[in-house]
């Protein structure tokens, strides 16, 4: 088989180091019952602390709320609190239920919008509200959830073959590897800025600010390096390599309309020179045109649109296989074309 195939070779470990993850399918979700008889050295000890010796592997935290679910037992009785008192030749029982971190790696039943497929790779246009990877507060649900689902192949790669990252409310295309080998291709691809990712974006003049475009079909290199926001741990911000850490950013941002119907709105088109966190919503910001929606960093709410108003709307690139140059796009979601009738602004074609 090509060597791009599912069966393929694995990829260099710095890849597989670069891309920070196991295969998703290595995952332990079942239930697994302990039991301990109590020693003097454990008499008068609180439940949650005692469970500590049968399970030192979960937090403390995890321990009570199984408690507290009734998967712990003394004698055979179900504890009903986490500060109960355990004694000396008392049998304590838990039931250990698999955490919400063990089940991130589980396949999920999900309609997917794959917008096109072949045996190496495949593209989809993620809606907005989905989050990409399982991470705190979001353990499943995710897109990577839903590819597990979809087809066995990604189980067996590094993020289920997901190469870049949407934000959870932008919504648009993104490209899903197949195989190690073509999970290795598409990260450099995307190093090389061998791969077109074009956005759109709907922004609001904040405050006192200028106009950075001369006119429509302006376009406006903003070279603006990115990094996480000394004030807000939670943002990023743009920043001075001199004093602060962070990593170059650059983006180009075209000015395909703009109007003053209800103050100041501008329909930006965005190509992504590097792909920082963020980076779109940051350089907006830092240009004094924050998205629509985006109360992260301070976008004006509009009644059409509930998120940042981010579209991920063309992505292009040369096959690694076939050498065939494609590109696809993807139709503007419903909230953010309500926003553009509703301000007569909309995208070139």
């Amino acid at each position: 088989m090509n060597k791009y195939g599912p069966e393929a070779e694995p990829v260099e470990p710095a890849i597989e180091s670069a891309l920070e993850d196991v295969s998703a399918g290595e995952v332990e979700s079942a239930t697994e019952e302990r039991s301990l008889e109590m020693g003097a050295a454990l008499h008068g000890q609180r439940v949650d602390k005692a469970l500590l010796t049968l399970a030192p592997e979960f937090s403390r935290n995890h321990l009570q709320q199984l408690i507290k679910d009734g998967w712990v037992s003394l004698d055979g009785v179900v504890v009903a609190k986490p500060a109960n008192k355990v004694s000396a030749g008392q049998l304590l029982t838990v039931q250990l239920q698999p955490t919400a971190q063990s089940q991130a790696f589980l396949p999920e039943t999900m309609a997917l919008d794959i917008v096109y497929e072949d045996e190496y790779l495949l593209v989809v246009n993620k809606p907005a509200g989905l989050v990409v990877h399982p991470a705190a507060g979001n353990w499943s649900g995710t897109l990577l959830n839903g590819l597990l689902g979809y087809k066995e192949v990604f189980a067996t790669l590094p993020r289920a073959g997901i190469v870049h990252r949407l934000d959870k409310d932008t919504s648009g295309l993104m490209v899903v590897a197949k195989s190690k080998p073509m999970v290795a291709a598409l990260v450099d691809m995307i190093a090389r800025r061998d791969v077109s990712r074009q956005y759109l974006a709907l922004a609001k003049r904040a405050p006192n600010a200028r106009m950075p475009w001369q006119g429509e079909g302006d376009a406006l290199e903003v070279d603006a390096a990115v990094g996480r926001d000394t004030s807000n741990r939670l943002r990023m911000a743009v920043v001075d390599l001199n004093t602060q850490s962070g990593r170059t950013a650059q983006t180009q941002m075209t000015l395909w309309g703009v109007t003053r119907q209800e103050g100041d709105y501008a329909l930006l088109h965005c190509r992504l020179r590097t792909g920082r966190t963020h980076q779109i919503r940051v350089h907006a910001k830092h240009l004094g045109w924050p998205l629509v929606g985006d109360a992260i960093y301070g976008g004006a709410a509009h009644p059409a649109i509930a998120r940042q108003a981010l579209h991920a709307w063309r992505l292009g690139f040369v096959h690694p296989v076939t050498q065939e140059a494609m590109q696809w796009q993807a139709p503007l979601p419903q909230d953010l074309q309500q926003a553009l009738d509703g301000l007569d602004l909309q995208p070139w074609q």
